[in-house]
């Protein structure tokens, strides 16, 4: 053999140098092992300074640790579908998660890596949650076993009444009843059980562990609460205790793997299925983001990024790090890849093969990161990833934001503005490739969109007055002067308005102060007012529904209060409040900073352009100062 030719055979190997090809004598094991709303800090072995996770610790000394790792979407069921056919949610069809009894399903049209791996001979089980159809064990939709499972003891979705002694599994085709002890425990005793008990222990296999820990209803049991007896947050107790059951339950699944001789030949991948649910600081979901911006439902980096572990001995160097972005939707080519099966060709796979990352080396990708939640708040609701950029922009497509994550991980500030020729490449990037995606797969989406609040029609309020002499339009109060600046009372809703000089018709900021001065009762708030017209109907407010604790943006009336943007803050009653609103009319979006907090909102359409601003109160006394716009 020649030098070039040998130089050439060995950069080959170099770069693929675990592929198998069939008909190999000792093909691999795989496992999947998912957990269910696990944050990405929500590890010892990823940084948490609480949690107990002594298995999981222990399993990415033994293999590679992902820091970038990525759900394929921030809620359940879409994330699992991807895994299982590398397509991400919107193409393969599971575009939500999935209530009981709906008609949505994981088609059997869609190629499971269950199914092209029974092919080639291997065994198949799943235990836990399935949550891949509405109608579970029903001949009306495909079950686990019509997507290439030989054995599965599954539930539809949560555990029933909780994670504790679960009533509601059910063991291929059959109810079970109530089994003992911890969902995730149950789960890894199910597959253990499957694999002594298999005929030829020499048939290689493929299992699916789903666990229903740590998604709500919570329930833990005591032995692995008392690594936190010291904590008096019975919440915080049963959250992590719920995390170290788990990873007790993946602890004894490897230590079966070992015993019965599979570990050197077993590709194991662990990683969650989205972000932490509830806000972190009360009840039992008190998941980690490790400082992540959102959580569970977000398409900012809390709601998507989640830890991700591979172990392959031998071929995976122990205790390596990767940075890498991989996503869920990887892990079906990266199987296809170790086996030398090709991918199919009459439909896109959105992951790529994760072999060459295994060997430390780069990976390529045709198709980008990609993420489209309907559940996500309107402005954030797709995402994009290319390189080191990020892109977030709103359901509509109109409004979005640019961020460096490796940068900015925790995505504090937008920088379209700064790289504007990057944000116009990622801008029309993602809207080509979201419209791509939602051509391809079924148009489910359509029959079940999010019910959106009607504007209703807005009151209009009776004339009122001015003693300032400041305003042009007042209605619905009489507008006093105070040391702050102005007071309104209204008796319902009322509003002020300065008509403006020169009116606004791109880009403007305004900046306002506002504060209760109601004595008694819940109903406090004050909201900076734009308006093309001078009506409460056509006018937009920006502010704060102060006995809400929320910070809101809405058009009309007070009836459709946070129909724009609604956010939960954290104040007292009697705080100033400070606003400042950016507006860009040429792109309908804005946001507003108020103490702290920013929403972000698509504005009317019919608010062309501003030519009155001022500010709002309804049935309460609220002081302001004068609007201030630049």
């Amino acid at each position: 053999m020649s030098k070039t030719v040998l130089a050439v055979v060995l950069a080959l190997a170099a770069f693929c140098p675990f592929n198998i090809a069939e008909g190999a004598e000792d093909p691999p094991n795989f496992i999947v092992f998912l957990t269910d709303d696990q944050g990405w800090g929500d590890l010892g072995c990823y940084g948490h300074p609480i949690i107990q996770s002594p298995n999981l610790d222990k399993f990415a000394s033994e293999g590679l640790r992902l820091t970038r790792c990525y759900a394929a979407c921030s809620v359940c069921s879409p994330s699992r579908s991807a895994i299982l056919t590398g397509r991400t949610p919107y193409r393969n069809g599971v575009w939500r998660w999935i209530p009981g009894g709906s008609i949505y399903h994981l088609r059997d049209s869609e190629i499971t890596i269950t199914s092209l791996l029974k092919k080639r001979g291997y065994e198949t089980c799943h235990a836990g949650k399935w949550h891949l159809n509405g109608k579970f064990n029903s001949d009306d939709q495909p079950q686990p076993d019509d997507h290439g499972y030989d054995h599965w003891l599954a539930t539809q979705n949560n555990a029933s009444p909780n994670h504790m002694n679960p009533i509601n599994y059910v063991r291929n085709g059959e109810a079970v009843g109530r089994m003992e002890g911890p969902s995730a425990v149950i789960a890894a005793d199910e597959v253990i059980d499957w694999l002594k008990s298999r005929q030829n222990s020499e048939t290689p296999f493929f299992i699916t562990v789903w666990t229903h820990e740590p998604h709500l209803p919570i329930e833990s049991a005591p032995q692995y609460m008392k690594h936190y007896a010291d904590i008096e947050d019975e919440g915080i107790r049963q959250h992590h205790g719920n995390i170290t059951q788990l990873d007790d339950a993946f602890g004894k699944l490897m230590a079966a793997v070992d015993d019965m001789g599979y570990r050197d030949n077993t590709v194991v991948f662990y990683t969650s299925d989205n972000g932490p649910e509830g806000n972190g600081t009360k009840g039992r979901t008190r998941g980690s983001t490790g400082g992540l911006r959102g959580r569970k439902r977000a398409t900012h980096e809390g709601g998507i990024r989640v830890p991700g572990i591979v172990r392959w001995p031998g071929k995976i160097k122990a205790g390596s790090v990767s940075e890498t972005p991989v996503i869920g939707s990887d892990i079906f080519p990266t199987i296809c890849d170790v086996l030398d099966i090709p991918l199919p060709t009459d439909r896109t796979i959105d992951g790529t093969s994760l072999l060459p990352l295994f060997a430390e080396q780069s990976v390529q990708r045709e198709q980008p990161l990609y993420w489209r939640n309907h559940l996500a708040p309107t402005e954030f609701r797709v995402g994009m990833r290319v390189g080191d950029w990020k892109i977030v922009g709103s359901d509509d497509l109109r409004s979005f934001e640019l961020y460096n994550i490796e940068q900015d991980w925790q995505e504090t500030t937008d920088v379209s503005k700064k790289f504007p020729e990057k944000f116009a490449a990622m801008r029309e990037a993602l809207i080509k490739h979201d419209a791509e995606v939602l051509a391809e797969g079924p148009d489910w989406w359509k029959l079940d969109q999010p019910k959106q609040r009607k504007n209703s029609p807005a009151v209009e309020p009776p004339l009122g007055k001015d003693t300032t002499g400041d305003f042009d339009v007042v209605r619905g109060s009489s507008v006093t002067s105070t040391d702050f600046g102005y007071r309104i009372s209204p008796e319902a809703e009322g509003i002020a308005l300065q008509k403006l000089d020169d009116p606004i018709v791109d880009q403007a900021m305004i900046q306002l102060k506002y504060r209760s001065t109601q004595q008694s009762g819940v109903t406090r708030n004050g909201a900076l007012v734009l308006a093309s017209e001078p009506t409460n109907e056509s006018s937009f407010k920006i502010g704060t529904a102060i006995g809400m604790n929320r910070h809101v943006a809405f058009e009309g009336g007070w009836a459709n209060v946070g129909n724009a943007a609604s956010t939960q803050a954290v104040f007292k009653p009697d705080d100033t409040f400070e606003i400042t609103v950016s507006i860009d009319l040429s792109e309908s979006r804005g946001s507003a900073e108020i103490n702290g907090t920013t929403i972000r909102f698509t504005l009317p359409s019919n608010l062309e352009s501003v030519q009155y601003v001022g500010f709002y109160a309804k049935a309460t006394s609220t002081e302001f100062t004068a609007p201030l716009v630049e």
